[in-house]
């Protein structure tokens, strides 16, 4: 009788302790907040970041220090809200994730992803704001 032992290895991400609990309390949008973490901290360098629990929008979101080139301006706190291309957002999603903070900022940032890991990043204002000139 032959037998043979198989090893199995499991890789964890340095990433994934981080986002561990709110990738299993939302799987639907798990994809999306992974994809969009590694992006900010590791492809865009922002420092402070942390993840917040959205429950209201059934997903989580991540607030973090925007590096800017602008050293006059200081710190640059952003929050990004995680989203897959194939969602629909609406407006009262858009309205909870407002709402969601504390304290309710004036804008925040949806980042779409699609399956070819490319994101997307929309800057969505409360009410009507009158673009730069």
């Amino acid at each position: 009788m032959k037998t043979s032992i198989i090893f199995t290895t499991a890789i964890i991400h340095l990433q994934y302790p981080v986002l561990s609990q709110l990738l299993a309390k939302y799987p639907a949008t798990g994809g999306a907040l992974f994809q969009v973490y590694n992006d900010l901290t590791l492809a865009q360098r922002w420092t402070d970041v942390e993840v917040l629990d959205f429950p209201a929008c059934k997903r989580a979101a991540i607030k973090g220090q925007r590096p800017t080139p602008d050293t006059d301006r200081g710190p640059f706190i952003c929050v990004v809200v995680p989203c897959s291309l194939s969602e629909s957002i609406s407006t009262s999603w858009l309205r909870a994730a407002f709402t969601s903070l504390d304290p309710s900022p004036s804008e925040i940032y949806v980042a779409i992803t699609s399956e070819d890991t490319s994101t997307v990043y929309y800057k969505i204002s409360q009410g009507i704001v009158k673009p730069p000139v």
